[in-house]
């Protein structure tokens, strides 16, 4: 996976004679794992006393085996035209954007230390299109992007003609398990909290296929005048089995984050083999503005128990449950539910609904959803979930700053196909439409991004 000793190595000795110590110098590689490099080349490492080296007929195939760092051509050009036409960063989500420069630099330092023509790459959050410069620079590379901004997946799929493999989730309840296990190394840009920290780092263990072989790559910046903010991140890291291989310092710049100098260091980290045991369960209070964020205050009782009175207007029990729509939960037939989704920071309206299978739904929501935004957005929510339920928006709450969606059932009178998999929202969509594409069909309708639930809608009629 580590690239960079073995293109050392190769390139030392497809030179000329090298003494086993300077190999253990030059490369920074323990002796053991020298060892074990040298007896992989076989009878194509030639031996004097203590010094090695490769056969002069072997060595064109070792140096194509190792792989050369990709050639950048223009790709500060392509990142600067792709950064300029991303959706705008979301201040609630602690976006701030890298400079196209910083996503050169990340593209071509993971390029550099790990082959990417092999090694399994995951994204923890992209809004800075690290993923994108990565697959501009290696085409073959295998990536994937785990976010919770649809927009941005949307743009990705666009970007890259869906070479990169998109997936939604919002970390804080949990990841797809179609993403779990399976990533070699892992990049995360993460809210700079001790819990976003922590969180995003936790979710990223549980991506790699084999934590204490695999590599979590984050960035993290705080200000030298508050030193005691870095070092709760780092404990929250340590605390997770994590060692730091590396830290290079003022590595990634912004177009803002001033507070923290408008930079943040590069971590390389380790994980140990208690890692495995390490994990996160659900946490909402990671970011440092806005609904989600650690100050973040309760909702108020009144608003509540507002909504429990209009799910309950039919006359029907009522069950209250969570934002969490990544489990399934079963209600009994003639049941409302109630749902307190005022922290949402856009996409948990959607899949809730898609995720609850009820006579009506009664959720709360902040005035400024996105979703409600406009009549354009009212029509995509509404169209979105036809299959299932039939909308209607209350603007007037106590408080004047939240809004309330009340969904009922639609009578079962759709299309069947469409309803087949709308109401099974946790199943995989490969299950339950068999032509569904093959990079989506391992997923659930709920880990995919918005424009492919809307797409799947359209294909079933």
């Amino acid at each position: 996976m580590q690239a960079r000793p073995l293109r050392l190595a190769v390139s030392l000795l497809a030179h000329g004679w090298q003494e086993f110590d300077e190999l253990v110098r030059a490369t920074a590689e323990p002796r053991r794992g020298v060892e074990e490099l040298l007896a992989a080349f076989g009878g194509d490492l030639e031996r004097e006393g203590t010094a090695v080296r490769l056969r002069p007929d072997a060595v064109p195939r070792y140096r194509e085996l190792a792989g050369e760092p990709a050639e950048p051509g223009n790709l500060l050009a392509a990142m600067e035209a792709a950064i300029a036409d991303v959706p705008p960063p979301l201040p609630a989500l602690d976006h701030v954007q890298a400079t196209p420069e910083t996503v050169v630099a990340r593209a071509r330092w993971l390029d550099e230390q790990y082959d990417l023509r092999r090694t399994r790459l995951t994204f923890v959050g992209d809004h800075d299109l690290t993923s994108l410069a990565v697959h501009t620079l290696r085409p073959e590379a295998r990536l994937t992007v785990v976010d919770v901004d649809d927009r941005i997946l949307e743009y990705l799929d666009r970007r890259s003609e869906r070479s990169i493999r998109t997936v939604h989730t919002d970390l804080r309840f949990g990841l797809p398990l179609a993403v779990a296990g399976m990533a070699d190394v892992v990049f995360s840009d993460p809210p700079y909290t001790p819990e976003g920290m922590g969180l995003f780092a936790a979710r990223g263990i549980e991506c790699l296929a084999d934590p204490p072989e695999g590599r979590l790559v984050l960035a993290y910046g705080y200000s030298p005048r508050h030193p005691a903010l870095g070092h709760q991140a780092q404990r929250a890291l340590l605390s997770l089995g994590l060692a730091f291989e590396a830290i290079v310092p003022a590595f990634h710049r912004y177009a803002g984050a001033q507070a923290i100098g408008s930079a943040a260091d590069l971590y390389v980290c380790q994980p140990t083999a208690r890692a495995r045991k390490k994990g996160k369960g659900k946490q909402q209070g990671i970011y440092t503005h806005g609904p989600q964020s650690v100050e973040a205050r309760r909702t108020p009782a009144a608003l509540l128990d507002a909504l429990v009175a209009l799910a309950a207007e039919t006359g029907q029990d009522v069950t209250v449950r969570d934002a969490d729509w990544t489990r399934p939960a079963t209600v009994p037939d003639g049941t409302a539910v109630a749902v307190d989704l005022t922290a949402d920071p856009g996409p948990w309206l959607a899949r809730v609904l898609l995720g609850v299978n009820a006579e009506r739904v009664a959720l709360l929501v902040p005035n400024a959803h996105p979703d409600l935004g406009d009549a354009r957005s009212q029509r995509a929510l509404t169209d979105l979930v036809a299959p299932k339920y039939r909308l209607r928006l209350l603007r007037s709450t106590p408080d004047n700053k939240h809004a309330v969606v009340i969904a009922d059932a639609e009578p079962g009178n759709t299309n069947a196909a469409v309803r087949a998999v709308w109401t099974r929202a946790h199943g995989r969509v490969g299950n339950l439409w068999p032509q569904a594409p093959a990079d989506i069909a391992d997923l659930r309708l709920i880990d995919l991004p918005r424009h492919r639930i809307a797409e799947i809608r359209a294909a079933l009629g």
